[in-house]
């Protein structure tokens, strides 16, 4: 899997307690990598990073990424072979509540660890992870790619836009030479969903919530349309970017696109009526509610093209829609029964996406 290139290597992941940080560093530890994370706090409960005990698996580290010092002193005793930053404030509605910590963590804390990688000793390959919610939504049917304009109409498109512009400053400033000790690419993905979110505001969780105690859940925007993707998709890209750079320069200083296939477009409404299914209710209008209590700006329409990931990277999305509501339903509804090895289980579902892609023949799998 991705050549074994992670097989033995050191690997830093920035916000490893969240949502994707937590499965990205279980890939990495099935994949043979060292790993050590860094993370403000444990973000949720429950929490998955505490759920699959992971802290004693890892070198694990507290410590916000707006803390130069700190992380700093981290980075360089660690000395990654590989680095992804994945730390960030990522949820929209905190955004409104509270912009100014959302700017200082997304563009900040990336500026932080790009200044970091710029006095490096030793050589790194890092993927710096932003959003699909950086470009300049104009709720167009075509997906964006990543020469698109990148900015936002909300605080937090704007701070993944904002760092988006600061990655390409650093990166024509202090690393536009492939010669150096880094090689660096940023990845951008959306609309993630998968067993172990508990994150606020976030429409699986929110639903895995109310269902586990059969209750209905709220849903602003039922007719909104998104490219739902299970995580393992994006990370899957990730790790493929962190090959690429080593394996091929030409993708250093480069932005990558990772989404799913096109026929994952679902509504909101369709996405909570095919979980729902799993969960046994008898009427489907028991599962959820629609509200008028819009706090807050929602895009309609957001969609990537993944072309250049295609052509340079041979990376592909693996799972259709039918597979990927099965991961996520059966993750939260063996969680739910309490009592389940949630880490086999976790480790299952990553043998199962990999088996899954060497069946498809997929390239960047080999």
């Amino acid at each position: 899997m991705f050549s074994n290139i992670y097989k033995g290597k050191r690997v830093l992941v920035t916000g490893h307690t969240g949502f994707k940080g937590t499965w990205l560093t279980t890939w990495l530890l099935e994949l043979g990598a060292e790993v050590c994370g860094i993370s403000k706090d444990i973000p949720t409960q429950p929490s998955m990073f505490e759920e699959l005990q992971l802290e004693n698996k890892i070198e694990h580290h507290f410590a916000d990424v707006r803390d130069l010092g700190k992380i700093k002193g981290i980075v360089n005793k660690f000395k990654p072979d590989f680095l992804f930053h994945l730390a960030a404030q990522p949820i929209v509605s905190l955004s409104y509540s509270d912009p100014l910590d959302t700017i200082s963590t997304n563009v900040m804390g990336t500026a932080n660890i790009l200044d970091i990688l710029r006095t490096l000793d030793h050589k790194c390959n890092a993927v710096i992870i932003t959003s699909d919610k950086c470009y300049e939504n104009v709720e167009w049917v075509w997906g964006y790619k990543e020469t698109d304009a990148v900015g936002g109409r909300d605080i937090y498109s704007g701070s993944k836009g904002a760092a988006e512009v600061i990655f390409h400053a650093y990166q024509q400033s202090f690393f536009a030479s492939s010669n150096g000790n880094v090689k660096l690419a940023t990845g951008r993905a959306g609309n993630v969903i998968g067993g172990g979110d508990w994150a606020a505001d976030r429409i699986v969780a929110d639903c895995m919530r109310a269902w586990s105690e059969s209750t209905s859940v709220e849903i602003r925007c039922p007719e909104a349309t998104r490219p739902w993707q299970h995580v393992l998709e994006p990370l899957s890209g990730y790790l493929a970017l962190g090959q690429g750079l080593v394996e091929n320069e030409s993708n250093h200083g480069e932005q990558y696109n990772f989404g799913p296939r096109s026929e994952q477009n679902h509504t909101v409404k369709d996405l909570l009526s095919d979980l729902s299914e799993h969960w046994q209710f008898k009427d489907i209008n028991e599962a959820y509610r629609i509200t008028d209590n819009i706090p807050f700006h929602e895009a309609g329409l957001l969609k990537l093209n993944c072309d250049k990931a295609l052509f340079n990277l041979k990376w592909e999305a693996n799972l259709n829609y039918k597979e990927c509501i099965k991961f996520v339903s059966e993750w939260y509804y063996l969680f739910y029964q309490k009592d389940n090895n949630m880490m086999e289980f976790t480790r299952k579902q990553i043998r199962e996406y990999e088996h899954k892609a060497v069946e498809k023949d997929l390239v960047w799998c080999k």
